[in-house]
């Protein structure tokens, strides 16, 4: 059963930064994708950015320039770097994982981005 463990949320004043990371455990295979996504109350969840593991990214327009998608495939660990942070950014963000066709999602770690 894959599993994913999200970290590094918080509360961020604008202009800042944070990190999260992913770790996905219960499979000796390499992700085929990793990505983030985040929900707002009464909005949609929204992609944020996603990278295969041939390293290729995907972000959304609103984030290109400031947030960085990065993984390690040994570790089947993906880390979503997060700068000059705006309060439109605040959000649940979860990770999601994609391995054989099925998809996996974390429980979620808030971002708060104070203006």
């Amino acid at each position: 059963q894959v599993q994913l463990v999200e970290s590094g949320g918080g509360l961020v004043q604008a202009g800042g930064s944070l990190r999260l990371s992913c770790a996905a455990s219960g499979s000796p295979f390499s992700m085929n994708v990793m990505g983030w996504y985040r929900q707002t109350p009464g909005k949609q969840r929204e992609l944020v950015a996603t990278i295969i593991n041939g390293g290729s990214t995907n972000y959304a327009d609103s984030v290109k320039g400031r947030f960085i998608i990065s993984r390690d495939n040994a570790r089947n660990t993906v880390w979503l770097q997060m700068n000059s942070l705006k309060p439109e950014d605040t959000g649940v963000y979860y990770c999601s994982a994609r391995q054989f066709g099925r998809d996996y999602w974390g429980q979620g770690t808030q971002v708060t981005v104070s203006s």
